[in-house]
């Protein structure tokens, strides 16, 4: 499949990224863009609950000075992110290194949410985690009941499980400044914003291509 018209493997089975993670993937890109032009040095980045590391690829193809963390808990998430690491980079690259992932642009973690990132920081940070309500199930489609792996899928009664746990930890892992991209279910809009609140985000709200509130941005 592509994402961003990057090519994008699904042989290890992990979640396929959704046209709604493209669309605004694609505007946070934009911004990204204006923040690199106005930083001196390299933008650190964290692609978090990365699947198939499209979101990282995606800046790592279009934000020149930018380094990319990849973390996923899921080890077929990590087989599947060097895979499409790999697909991605130029032929040059690709010679030059014998297929190798370039490590002076991004890492790879097998972590549970910041686990094995203790002691990073970054400028940026992108989560897609799962997000669907338990309590839901019988409104998601057979097909992607079958097809997607359920971790990737549920998180808990209301869904909200990783998203708490994310919100949580996020601040001790941004620079000052730092941003964070959330993707989220639009039922969960509200007490996402509660909590945001409560930790002292400046944040805003952002609707999909289908006119329902699907993403945000925040920054401390």
């Amino acid at each position: 499949m592509k994402f961003l018209n990057y090519k994008i493997d699904l042989t290890r089975k992990v979640f396929q990224p959704r046209i709604e993670t493209e669309f605004w993937v694609k505007k946070a890109i934009r911004d990204v863009r204006m923040l690199e032009g106005s930083k001196v040095g390299m933008l650190r980045v964290l692609d978090l609950f990365a699947g198939t590391g499209c979101i990282g690829i995606a800046i790592l193809k279009n934000i020149k000075n930018s380094k990319v963390d990849f973390a996923d808990m899921s080890k077929k998430a990590i087989e599947q992110i060097k895979i499409n690491l790999k697909l991605n980079l130029p032929r040059s690259e690709l010679f030059l290194l014998r297929s190798k992932i370039p490590k002076n642009r991004y890492e790879i973690y097998k972590s549970n949410l910041f686990e094995k990132l203790k002691n990073k920081k970054y400028d940026l940070i992108f989560a897609n985690p799962p997000y669907v309500a338990l309590d839901r199930i019988s409104e998601v489609q057979k097909e992607v009941l079958e097809k997607e792996p359920s971790q990737a899928l549920f998180a808990g009664r209301n869904g909200m499980y990783w998203i708490e746990k994310f919100l949580k930890e996020v601040k001790n892992h941004l620079k000052p400044g730092g941003v964070f991209y959330l993707e989220f279910d639009p039922l969960q809009k509200e007490k996402i914003k509660e909590i945001l609140k409560k930790q002292g985000f400046k944040f805003s709200f952002h609707k999909d291509q289908f006119q329902k509130f699907r993403w945000l941005k925040a920054e401390i």
